[in-house]
């Protein structure tokens, strides 16, 4: 599914941040702000049984209506992601990194790999050319 989400927190107000995201048009909102709850997740920003953002705080942050928020909370229910514990709040699930991983994975497989491939094809590459520049990205931007 491609994220474009482009997380950028900044201050507002006194203690508040707000997460700009560019939506893509080409994917329901509500899908991409799973990616991103999903991508907290995998980082392991957000932990195991660690309470998230309400609806409304995410909504609030990420600019858009708290039934979008709704439905993607729904979601990632469905998908064994997030839970609820009435009146308290939403918290990461005990399988969200498994289930999280097969959820992104999935949708990877199925959406930008047909057109990666395709890309791969008309251009003449091969697998092997991917290689050095993966390793080289996962050490930029993932070397903690």
């Amino acid at each position: 599914m491609g994220c474009v989400l482009f997380p950028i927190e900044r201050e507002r107000g006194l203690d508040s941040k707000k997460t700009i995201m560019q939506f893509r048009e080409t994917a329901s909102i509500y899908l991409q702000i799973a990616e991103f709850i999903c991508e907290k997740i995998l980082l392991k920003a957000w932990k195991v049984d660690e309470r998230i953002p309400s609806v409304r705080e995410l909504a609030m942050q990420l600019e858009v209506n708290p039934n979008t928020v709704m439905r993607t909370y729904e979601f990632l229910q469905q998908q064994g992601i997030i839970y609820n514990q009435r009146g308290i709040g939403y918290f990461v699930g005990a399988d969200a990194i498994k289930n999280a991983t097969h959820y992104r994975k999935t949708e990877f497989m199925d959406t930008e790999l047909p057109a990666l491939f395709r890309n791969m094809y008309l251009l003449g590459m091969d697998v092997e050319e991917l290689k050095p520049r993966f390793e080289k990205f996962k050490k930029q931007n993932f070397s903690f």
